[in-house]
């Protein structure tokens, strides 16, 4: 048995990595190496695992694998190593990193430079260049020893990794961080597939928006399905046979928001996949859908940093919920933790890795257990990827990849020593080896005391810790140490004692300052590292703020419920036969409207006065793009009817309350109109806190964006070559996808599923309806004689200013009307607006309906419909009608909402005044019978948030004081989509007045 100091350990590491392996192929420019990597660990603590910890005990690897571990024989052969006072942990692994990959240039194609509509990738691969599947990335991987060692100082010793490039990137590659060739540390050639919404390095225009980018992969979905009966017409496709091949590996997909984790969860329910989310950190404010998704995440500890707020002025344009996120990052995996859900953790993300083990300290100090933390980086991550064969724990013939630290690892002071992978010895901080740094329990006579050491070799500050702490003289050699000191008591005279120092222990003899001759010995503290890891840090983990919902400065603790509600002598529009009903009440229970009359009676209801007051029905803004992200056009073509609002839906925009304050209960949320036929619409009911799916508007007849005119020919867009540029070639297109969804609907079985023409098919059988923005009679009337030709109807002209020219037209065809009250002169096409446009076509039997487009407008459409008395003479309760039941007809929603009438939803507005009066508020707006908002309430929140505000900029500039790295304050910032905006490559005029500032209250 050969037994050796550490100190050899920095380099025979170079001398032992040459012979873990055979290399049979590899040819050696060198003697033969005799070693085989034979070594034991004595006298160490081991954890093999979060849940089982070995003392005192050995682990003995050959040839880069674990051979033994526990209370086992030390082989005659090996080189010992004693490891008295250190633990042993399994090597941390990393699933998500893109070590060993070039970087790749950004991409995004746009509309403004020429059009590039087929992938120019070479080869019969994909029509679309972030389609990527065929990609192997252990093909691109290459060793980075600078790299790996960054890792490698972090604990790890292995990871997944992959080029983070395009929507489907193809499959990961499992490797070492060893610093040997490509072909010994590739563990796993194609351990995963790997997915986003980016699209990356793409410099195709599609998509050009996240409907986009999720359109696009449920359509390769279908696309991967179809291509397994080797279609002739189609040829190779390598792109979507990789595709195919990849599905039976681990499906990761990344993510940038808690909202897009249900988007991706989506797809993988639409399509039998279960993926494994990168998430973005802010998952915790929406932890149950989390939970629901039955997903495994993998976290990222990329915690924002404080804010300087010291100049007070700074946090102006700062809004809370930014703020809320600061403070509550850090609690993101322990609330997966108490949550039940399974995850890893990654380093991915971090600008600087060095943070890694501090942010990992702050993730435990706000409540990640330490056994979870850890088999966060072992076990856990070994058992998603399925390679626990090799890594994940310290048992027998798994690989020898391990860490050697001087105290529990995730200690504040703990420092790891060395990280061994595959076999071979990493130094870390070798000069930790033998230090003596740490606190001891120090046993003097029948006297107790604390003996601190703090420093490095050389230079250690030796103190005892007593009634009074004493100063200690302290020499050092090898592993002989004396000890001097003179206490108060002791008048001068001194204590000496020697000793030697093994296994995290000192024992020896002395002589007190009296003269009396004992024994001592001094313990490591088991305890000394969890007090100072916690240390000073109770106060931040006891003044965390509440998640709110949604996570928005104007969120509560719970989401509005249903309540029984009873309105007393009231003024009631009932937008029916009825009409205004003056003193009357209106009683709202379970969520629909009970009973309208007088003295309405129910002991259990919340009791609304409305004695001066006015009760409509909700308003609803048939036009409209607030709660849509990632890009409300897709401009990249013509057609895109297969792109969806419903999958971008954004339950956090603080324009869903503003509106509710001005009265809106539901919201048709549009496509944009840069293309003749734009995307699936979404009708919502503002159900503030709600997520996505539970602001649908259940069972509604679906609708699609169509656009005519200057938006979709854009001749002022001459460096673009996008068909069409004529409003004749608006025309034509809506010819040729219309024949070409007939010629689809009469393909046969085996066809291959389009979701463009899938769903203008379902025009043409009149389950779907268009709403199409117009503006000049010509295209109008062009519109209408496509739709005759093709058997439908245009269910909505929105705009269409000019519709008072062509109103009989329209009413003979049976389209409605939804129209601004009074715009004109904002460019060429609405010349010929007038302001009793509306009036017109509702006199000439057109339904119509004034919409807001607008996020700011549409807190005041009570008003707009107002214009109408003004300007033509409408009566008061008409006027009304056009933001309520009017609107309801088009959407083909009245049978629920747009009047108050025993059985419809309780979505319902007290007004303060007269609704068409300028002077009107909404002092309560109930949807579904929850008040969504209420006035009173309002009020107190708002003293609330400015309170809260304060509260966190004091934590900021706290931080700062405390020693945090901070960040210069930045403003809350909000891109407000509009009709003629292309979000995603901010190409419209809108961009310069709609992008601003969010209100700092959010």
């Amino acid at each position: 048995m050969k037994k050796f100091q550490p100190f050899w350990l920095g380099a025979l590491f170079l001398f032992v990595s040459t012979s873990l392996f055979s290399q049979v192929t590899f040819p050696i420019n060198d003697v033969a190496s005799p070693s085989n990597g034979y070594y034991a660990f004595t006298n160490a603590t081991i954890v093999k695992d979060a849940k089982t910890t070995l003392t005192k005990a050995t682990l003995v690897i050959k040839n880069g694998k674990i051979e033994s571990v526990g209370a086992v024989a030390v082989p005659k052969d090996a080189v010992v190593i004693d490891c008295g006072g250190k633990y042993i942990y399994p090597s941390f692994i990393d699933i998500y990193s893109d070590y060993g990959m070039n970087a790749v240039a950004a991409g995004g194609g746009s509309y403004r430079s020429p059009s590039q509509m087929i992938s120019n990738t070479k080869g019969p691969y994909s029509w679309n260049q972030a389609i990527k599947s065929e990609v192997s990335h252990a093909k691109l991987f290459e060793v980075n020893d600078a790299k790996a060692k960054e890792l490698r100082k972090l604990g790890f010793g292995t990871v997944l990794t992959h080029q983070m490039d395009g929507i489907s990137r193809g499959t990961g590659v499992f490797v070492s961080l060893a610093k040997q060739r490509e072909n010994l540390v590739v563990l796993k050639e194609k351990a995963s597939a790997h997915y986003s919404f980016n699209k990356g390095s793409s410099t195709q225009d599609y998509p050009g928006s996240l409907m986009g980018s999720i359109a696009l992969l449920r359509q390769n979905f279908l696309d991967a399905a179809w291509y397994k009966s080797k279609p002739a017409k189609e040829g190779t496709n390598l792109s979507l046979a990789s595709f195919n091949e990849i599905q039976a590996l681990p499906q990761i997909f990344e993510v940038t928001d808690k909202w897009s984790v249900l988007r991706a969860d989506k797809i993988g329910d639409e399509f039998g996949v279960q993926y494994i989310i990168k998430a973005s950190g802010n998952e915790y404010q929406r932890i149950d859908e989390m939970k629901a998704s039955n997903a495994k995440f993998i976290l990222p500890l990329d915690f924002p940093q404080a804010m300087d707020l010291e100049d007070p002025t700074d946090a102006r344009f700062v809004n809370v919920a930014d703020m809320k996120h600061w403070e509550l990052a850090p609690t993101n995996p322990a609330t997966f933790e108490k949550a039940g859900l399974s995850f890893a953790i990654t380093a991915n993300g971090l600008k600087d890795v060095s943070s890694f083990m501090p942010n990992l300290r702050k993730a435990i100090q706000y409540g990640l257990s330490e056994q979870k933390a850890l088999e966060a980086l072992t076990s856990t991550p070994a058992t998603i990827l399925g390679v626990s064969d090799m890594v994940g724990s310290l048992d027998a013939g798994k690989l020898a990849n391990f860490v050697i630290t001087n105290g529990p690892v995730f200690a504040e002071k703990t420092t790891i020593i060395e990280n061994w992978v595959q076999g071979d010895a990493y130094p870390i901080a070798k000069e930790q080896w033998n230090s003596l740094a740490g606190k001891y329990d120090l046993q003097l006579g029948a006297n107790k005391a604390t003996l601190s050491i703090s420093g490095e070799p050389g230079g250690y500050k030796v103190q005892i810790l007593a009634k009074d702490t004493t100063s200690v003289d302290f020499t050092q050699k090898e592993s002989l140490i004396n000890l001097s000191f003179s206490s108060k008591a002791d008048k001068g005279k001194r204590t000496r004692l020697t000793g030697t120092f093994a296994e995290a222990s000192f024992t020896g003899t002395g002589q007190l300052a009296n003269g009396d001759w004992i024994s001592w010995k001094a313990t490591a503290s088991a305890a000394a590292d969890t007090v100072a890891k916690k240390a000073g840090k109770k106060e931040d983990k006891l003044e965390l703020g509440a998640v709110i919902y949604p996570f928005a400065g104007y969120g509560t603790p719970k989401p509005a419920t249903a309540e029984t509600i009873l309105i007393k002598n009231a003024t009631v529009w009932t937008n029916e036969k009825s009409g205004v009903l003056k003193d009357s009440d209106v009683l709202l229970k379970n969520g629909k409207i009970a009973a309208v009359g007088k003295g309405l009676k129910d002991p259990t209801a919340r009791v609304i006065d409305g004695t001066g007051k006015h009760v409509t029905a909700g308003i609803i803004d048939e036009h409209s793009h607030v709660a849509g992200t990632g890009g409300i056009n897709e401009c990249s073509q013509s057609v895109t009817a297969e792109v969806r609002i419903q999958d971008v839906i954004d339950p956090d925009d603080v324009d869903i309350y503003r509106q509710l304050s001005g009265g809106v209960t539901s919201s048709h949320i549009l496509h944009g109109s840069c293309n003749t036929i734009g995307g699936q619409t979404q009708l919502l009911k503002f159900r503030w806190g709600a997520n996505a799916e539970g602001m649908k508007f259940a069972n509604w007849d679906p609708f699609i964006k169509f656009a005519l005119g200057e938006n979709v020919k854009r001749s002022w867009n001459t460096s673009n070559p996008r068909f069409p540029d004529t409003r004749m070639g608006v025309e034509q297109v809506l010819m040729d996808a219309f024949t070409r969804a007939r010629d689809y609907e009469k393909q046969g079985p085996g066809k291959r599923i389009d979701l463009e023409l899938e769903t203008l098919v379902e025009i043409l059988n009149h389950k779907r309806f268009i709403t199409c923005h117009s503006y000049v009679q010509s295209e109008i009337n062009a519109m209408m004689k496509v739709a005759d030709h093709f058997g439908f109807t245009v269910n909505t002209f929105t705009h269409i200013l000019e519709g008072y020219k062509v109103a009989d037209i329209m009413a003979k065809h049976g389209a409605n009307a939804s129209t601004f009250s009074d715009w004109w002169a904002y460019k060429m096409e609405v010349t010929d607006a007038i302001p009793q446009n509306a009036y017109l076509m509702q006199k000439t039997g057109v339904n119509v309906a004034i919409n807001s487009d607008d996020a700011e407008m549409a807190r005041r459409l009570n008003q707009e419909a107002a214009k109408s008395v003004k300007y033509a003479g409408m009566s008061e309760e008409e006027a009304l009608k056009m933001v309520t039941l009017n609107p309801a007809k088009m959407l083909h929603v009245a049978d629920r909402v747009g009047s108050i009438k025993e059985g419809k939803d309780a979505d319902i507005v007290v007004w303060s005044d007269n609704p068409l009066s300028i002077y009107a508020k909404s002092e309560h707006t109930i949807v579904d019978g929850a008040v969504v908002f209420d006035r009173a309430a309002d009020l107190i929140r708002q003293a609330e948030l400015k309170a809260e505000k304060q509260r966190l900029v004091q934590k900021m500039i706290g931080a700062k004081k405390g020693g945090a790295s901070t960040r210069p304050a930045t403003p809350s910032y909000k891109a407000e989509n509009e009709c003629e905006e292309d979000h995603h490559h901010g190409n419209s005029i809108w961009d310069r007045i709609s992008n601003r500032w969010a209100n700092t209250e959010n």
